[in-house]
């Protein structure tokens, strides 16, 4: 069971990336019982973007709970042309994440779920680098973290009630 390499595009116009798909056993009487959970990160290309989790008895099921959970929770980012605003840090468990901005032609520098999640948001330069667990759930948490806490020039100066040079 590979999950998906490439992102689809579905209903809407959103980026929709299947990131791990795992296969769960309990064991009963008659033997083992299987059920799935799928990882999915979804965005519209353009600044927001969102991640679900979805748990059901067979893979289409699970995705598509997942796709429902990650719509249902997608935020928006402030991006800079194609970039972040700034350099920033993201964490969630033992998942830690730094996000740095990046010239023009540099591409999207990261692993494969901080990959999807950048792809889906619309960021197409960008320097990342993962510390300590690498774990995909994690990490996608940790990144969204991160993405969350960007301010853009214009939100800074107008909380704090200042202009920026």
């Amino acid at each position: 069971m590979e999950p998906e390499t490439e992102p689809t595009v579905g209903t809407g116009q959103l980026i929709e990336k299947v990131l791990k798909i795992r296969r769960c056993a309990a064991v009963i009487k008659g033997g083992r019982r299987f059920s799935f959970t799928a990882l999915v990160v979804v965005g519209d290309g353009q600044g927001r973007v969102g991640w679900g989790y979805g748990k059901a008895n067979e893979v289409p099921p699970a995705v598509e709970k997942a796709l429902k959970h990650a719509q249902r929770n997608m935020i928006t980012v402030p991006l800079e042309g194609e970039t972040i605003p700034h350099k920033v840090w993201g964490h969630f468990g033992t998942s830690r994440v730094v996000l740095i901005p990046a010239g023009p032609g540099t591409g999207v520098i990261a692993g494969m779920a901080v990959k999807a999640v950048c792809d889906a948001c619309g960021i197409r330069n960008i320097l990342t680098k993962c510390y300590g667990s690498t774990n995909p759930h994690n990490v996608v948490k940790a990144t969204v973290e991160a993405l969350k806490s960007l301010r853009s020039r214009s939100e800074v100066e107008r909380l704090r009630g200042v202009v920026l040079s």
